[in-house]
């Protein structure tokens, strides 16, 4: 992830130049400032260097692309790659999306979304409300992840984030806690455990790899894969005891 930065920057300043209005349908593409795309319309690229990307309800879209500065997807949205490198990425409710990854912000789906491939980010953290559901994996490396009801094909990871497989959650990628690395020195590595969370009803299947201490709870109706580097505190109730 560390590489990709680099390549979404010089990528967009060498493309965009200043441009004129564009016609509806096409791309929008500018170096400074925002770009908003209006509800119900069909649009090609949507990017910018310096600004925010705000698109409306029931827009479809291809990529969706910043550097500095969120992006707020609305209902009911259709786009392919959503990416950003210092800001937040924000989704209605039953927003389809190939991927979405950010650097330096958080990651937030609404409803009854569709990720076709994979959500990451690095200093920000992961939420995936009821009914999402995820071809790929979900990670982070300081970030926490938090799944309630949501589908995930492939697997969680972080290095210092809280992860909660939430209600009704089904991973079926397993589930790693890395260990900090002297490669993650420009990252905000927390030193204190991580704490994990299987909750009600949750499914997370392969292996649970734990590379550094954690705290982990597994709910008593939950089911994984198997457990190693750590003990699991079993726990009943819908809320997970206090550390």
């Amino acid at each position: 992830m560390a590489r990709r930065p680099a390549r979404l920057t010089l990528a967009l300043l060498l493309a965009l130049t200043a441009a004129p209005a564009l016609a509806e349908g096409e791309n929008i593409s500018k170096v400074n400032g925002s770009v908003t795309a209006e509800a119900g319309r069909e649009y090609g690229d949507l990017s910018t260097v310096n600004g925010g990307i705000r698109i409306g309800d029931g827009v479809r879209a291809e990529d969706v692309e910043t550097v500095n500065g969120s992006i707020r997807i609305g209902d009911r949205t259709e786009v392919r790659g959503v990416e950003t490198v210092n800001g937040s990425i924000t989704l209605g409710h039953g927003v389809t999306a190939r991927s979405l990854s950010t650097v330096s912000g958080n990651l937030r789906s609404g409803r009854d979304g569709r990720i076709g491939g994979s959500a990451e980010t690095v200093n920000g953290s992961i939420f995936l409300d009821r009914g999402t559901t995820v071809a790929g994996s979900v990670s982070t490396v300081s970030g926490g992840i938090g799944l309630v009801d949501t589908d995930l094909e492939g697997g969680i990871e972080t290095v210092s984030g809280d992860v909660t497989v939430g209600v009704g959650s089904h991973v079926r990628g397993g589930l790693r806690i890395r260990k900090p690395n002297s490669s993650w020195f420009l990252v905000n590595v927390n030193k204190r455990k991580p704490r994990v969370i299987i909750g009600p009803d949750a499914v997370v299947e392969g292996e649970l790899v734990f590379e550094r201490e954690v705290t982990l709870y597994v709910h008593e109706s939950a089911r994984t894969g198997r457990i190693s580097g750590a003990e699991a505190v079993r726990y009943s109730g819908a809320r997970a005891p206090h550390d």
